[in-house]
């Protein structure tokens, strides 16, 4: 094995560049986590089509799945995929502030899973083409407010470099204890959004951080540059302080 192949290898032992929710340790951890909860409330956020969502509802019937999906191609598949009257879809993103923003898609491939309100995802990333669609931006805290929700078991955002805005629309949310658990996906559009993983720790002080792996999560005790500023494909869970979660 080369050293680029050993260096590849490394990532992946410590998390990083698998792709797959079935063996990245994402599945594991939602498996352990979930079925034991009373009606659990759930924010997909970057919801796609629904495939975490779907998760969320199979291995928890009781669930309360409120999944975010702006983009208005993907958003018409995720309301055509009916997982229950406790599964309630929104055609809006969530950000800082409550707002009208451009969502970024490819020119050939509109509704894909890399839609991004950074242009630079779909052109510099991706190497592609770019179209836009006008989309609507709710805050966390605002939808929570509006809707009566005092407690998310967890906080799920995939928005391809854009989930620190969903966590700063959210402070008063997160600051109150109300949110559990945050899983975000942390990858090299960050580096188009200019958002540090230490952004997400900073923000974060009520939270122990783990990076999930296919063999469990990584317990990141401290911020340590060389270890977590990795900008490749990355789930991350942070745990209020207190909390166990981890049946792995």
């Amino acid at each position: 094995m080369g050293a680029v192949e050993q260096y590849f290898d490394a990532l992946l032992q410590i998390g990083v560049t698998n792709f797959d929710s079935g063996s990245n340790g994402e599945e594991m951890f939602l498996e352990g986590y979930l079925p034991a909860l009373t009606s659990p409330v759930v924010f997909d956020v970057g919801a796609n089509v629904g495939k975490f969502s779907e998760t969320v509802m199979n291995l928890n019937e009781t669930a309360v799945v409120y999944a975010f999906e702006p983009h208005p191609v993907t958003f018409e598949k995720l309301k055509d995929n009916y997982f229950g009257h406790r599964f309630h879809p929104y055609n809006c993103g969530l950000g800082e502030t409550k707002s009208d923003a451009l969502l970024y898609d490819y020119a050939n491939q509109d509704g894909s899973e890399h839609a991004s309100v950074h242009r630079g995802v779909i052109e510099e990333i991706h190497h592609g083409e770019a179209l836009s669609h006008s989309v609507r931006i709710m805050t966390l805290d605002g939808f929570v407010g509006e809707n009566g929700i005092d407690r998310i078991h967890l906080l799920k955002a995939d928005t391809e470099g854009h989930e620190m805005a969903v966590f700063r629309g959210g402070e008063k949310t997160i600051r109150s204890g109300a949110v559990d658990v945050i899983q975000f996906e942390f990858n090299e559009m960050n580096v188009i959004s200019r958002t540090f993983f230490k952004d997400f720790f900073d923000f974060l002080p009520e939270y122990d951080f783990f990076r999930l792996t296919h063999q469990g999560a990584l317990f990141i005790r401290r911020y340590s540059p060389i270890f977590c500023e990795i900008f490749g494909v990355q789930n991350i869970v942070c745990v209020k302080k207190g909390l166990n979660v981890f049946n792995f």
